[in-house]
Formats: structure tokens, sequence, C-alpha cells
């Protein structure tokens, strides 16, 4: 198989190809609930190279279908969202949520076949203030993921979505990178500068760590690994779960957060990230980014609008290069000159383009985690299209659950997996207390 072939099945998310095929079969987080009103105006949405529109009904059902009326194609995005359902401008055709053709006005009753009409309108489902749409073929589709961020209640759970101009692996591959920490968020870090109770000071003191990679029931795990002081070892575990999420090390693993990578179409991906509100006080003043220079982690946004690629856009973009500051880069303390974690991986990896070209990479041992998600990923896709495999966890949403990143340090004697194993059982506890 040539390099251009696997980049082209691994990127290529379009109806038809072997990734986008094996997106379809999960179910996708596409719209926080507040984004939809009752009766309200449609929106714009873009999934997996598809074009269509969203709304919620009067009786407070959302559906997602393509935008075009199956009549004589005019945009449903110009309809009106009236009485429990959209009715085309164009000639009154109206479509329940489910797709449903529900009147017809302009044909005569005698000539009327609303029942043999219906709109390409997908599965949806609402969770804890996200909009999940399953773009499948299944006639009943599969049970929603256990990711366990998106199991918090919606009141303990923050959700941000953010928009990146580039396809959908390039950002993903940003949080399953751990080395570029030590250089693109903390590059202009020394020890020194860091609390001694901050874990970060080992990354900026050995800016090259070892790994251990390997393929899970979920994806792909890595375990970076760096010596510490009494004979102990720093560990930062992430995880890369089927089809498009993550899981960064933000601090101990009572930290909750996974992080989808949604495909809008090959060049454009939509972020999304859930995490818990209630992390202890204590925990939370130990951030591993507090005080870093140029590490807020509040993103700056411009206004929506309705066109395609309207939602969620950070101020920072190509044209205005992504608002770097080289006074900054120099003298000021920020190693890229970009101020915001968000907006520092936004940069290098829109700067890439919107496809990257992996023929004119050369990957190194700090790209084992990367290496091997891509071959966990092209592997599940031509299993699917070959012998239609179902791809991990599509049936077995509980594989989610028992999966979480961070940072800790442990005796040096103690095994990767066991280390991870021990502070697990250590960090669900606080979680489990919290819920009671």
């Amino acid at each position: 198989m040539s390099k251009q072939k696997d980049s082209d099945d691994l990127l290529r998310v379009g109806a038809g190809t072997p990734m986008g095929e094996m997106m379809r079969q999960y179910w996708i987080p596409a719209l926080m609930s507040s984004e939809l009103e009752c009766d309200g105006a449609p929106r714009r949405l873009m999934l997996l190279g598809e074009k269509l529109i969203a709304f919620r009904d009067s009786s407070g059902r959302v559906g997602v279908m393509d935008h075009r009326c199956p009549h004589r194609c005019a945009s449903l995005f110009l309809g009106r969202n009236e009485e429990n359902g959209i009715r085309c401008v164009y000639h009154g055709w109206k479509y329940d949520a489910a797709g449903n053709c529900v009147d017809m006005p302009n044909a005569p009753p005698h000539q009327d076949f609303r029942d043999k009409v219906k709109a390409k309108a997908y599965k949806v489902a609402e969770r804890n203030g996200l909009v999940w749409v399953y773009m499948g073929a299944r006639k009943e589709a599969p049970p929603l993921p256990g990711i366990e961020a998106s199991l918090l209640p919606e009141g303990e759970q923050q959700i941000i979505f953010a928009q990146r101009e580039c396809n959908w692996l390039q950002a993903l591959e940003g949080d399953i990178d751990t080395s570029h920490f030590g250089f693109l968020h903390a590059g202009s870090v020394a020890p020194e500068d860091v609390p001694a109770d901050n874990l970060i000071r080992y990354t900026v003191t050995n800016r090259a760590p070892e790994y251990h990679v390997t393929d899970t029931d979920w994806g792909t795990m890595y375990a970076a690994y760096r010596p510490a002081e009494a004979n102990q070892t720093y560990w930062r575990f992430a995880n890369f779960l089927f089809p498009f999420w993550t899981q960064t090390p933000q601090g101990a693993l009572d930290r909750v957060n996974s992080r989808a990578w949604v495909p809008m179409d090959d060049t454009h991906t939509m972020f999304v990230s859930l995490s818990w509100k209630n992390l202890p006080p204590e925990r939370a003043a130990l951030s591993n980014t507090r005080g870093l220079p140029g590490s807020k982690l509040t993103m700056d946004f411009v206004p929506n609008t309705t066109d395609w690629y309207g939602r969620w856009r950070l101020a920072g973009n190509a044209a205005n290069d992504w608002l770097i500051d080289r006074e900054a880069q120099r003298n000021g303390g920020i190693f890229t000159g970009i101020t915001g974690i968000q907006a520092q991986d936004q940069a290098v990896t829109e700067s890439m383009g919107g496809i990257t070209d992996h023929g004119f990479e050369n990957l190194a041992p700090s790209d084992l985690m990367i290496a091997r998600t891509r071959r966990r990923l092209l592997r599940a896709a031509r299993a699917l299209a070959k012998d239609e495999t179902v791809p991990p966890c599509v049936d077995n949403p509980g594989i989610y659950t028992a999966v979480r990143s961070g940072d800790f340090l442990v005796d040096a004697k103690i095994a990767w997996r066991d280390a991870y194993e021990m502070q697990m059982r250590a960090a669900i506890r606080p979680l489990a207390q919290a819920a009671e």
C-alpha cells in the first residue's frame, strides 16, 4: 500500500471513503443543546462533508437533515420552523424532525404523495447538554458512547466547542504528542521558575521523555516517562479513543476530561471539550499549566455567523498570523509569541495546511503514539470496508468508562501498567464521592 493511499484513507471523511464510513458507525457530538431553541431559526451544520441543518421543533425534538428540500433542492436553512416541523419556503412542503413529509400544500388532495417523500434525516439523541447525531446505515443505532466526561450531570460538566481550519487527524495528533508541551506551551519556562509542587517542572527539566505505547480496547495509550528524585518516575499518560476522542494529561487522574475532534469536512474540524467542573479545590490549584507564561486556558472567539463554517471560530487565524506577538516571542517570555494553549495548538496545526503532507514528514521516536494511532485507525477502517468488521467500541460503549489520562510520580520500580492501575483506583474515589 502506498503512503499516499494510506494518507488518503486516514484523512478523507466523505461518504464512501474508508474513514468516512468508519466515522459513520459512531454517534457524533454535533452541537450544544443550547444552540437550538424551540421553533427557532435552523442552524447550518457541517458533519463528515455533508451540509445539514439542525432545528428544534415546537415539542423540543431535534431534527438533523440534509439542507436540501427533497422537492426541488431549495435549502431548508431558509425554512420556517413552525408547529413541529420545518417548512420549505419555496413551495411549502413541510418535514418533521424525523424527515417525514407531513404537508404538501401545493398539490391537490388527489395528487398528494407526502407518504412517499422523506428528507434525508439522521438519528438524534440529547444527553447532558450535547446533541449527538448518528449518520450510519443501521436501522437501530448503537448505544451512545460511555465517554465518562459526557456522563457527568449537565450542571457539573463544562462543554467547549472551537473550530479548527485543518484536517481532523492533524488536529487530534496534537493531543497525543506529549513532547511538544515542553516547547510550544512551556518553551520559555526554566525549571527554577516552577513551584516545587507543580509536576510540570519535570517536563521543563527534561524535554525529551521516553515512551511506552500500546494498543488498547478503546484505541491506543502512551506513557511518557522521565526520572525524578528519590528513585521515582514522572509519568504522563494519555489516550486515543475511537473514532476521534482524546484524553490529555492535565493533572492527577481525577481531572476527568475528554476531547472530540469531529470532522466537519476534510479541512475543517470541530473541537469538543468535555470536563468536570467540580474538581476539588486543592487539585484545581495545582493545575500543571497554572502560571506558565502565555498559558491561559480561556479562548477568544469571534461572533458566530450563519455560514457553513460560522460556528465557534477563534479570534486568531491564518489571516492575522494567529495574533503572534514577535516582541513577546523575543523578549516577553512567551516561547511562541502566541497567548493561550488552545491558540498555540491551533496555530501550529493550521500552519501545516488544510491537509498535512505525510510524505514530507520525518517521524521521530517522540511520534510513536502518532504512528501507532494511525496504524490502528487504518486497520479498523479497512476491516470495516473489506469484511464489515464493526469498529472498536461501537457496540461496547462501556469500554470508554474505564479510561482516564493524567500525570503523577511513583516509585521507579513499579511497572508502567501497574502504576496506571494504582493511580486509577485512587482517582475514581473523589468523583464517586462527589456524585453521592
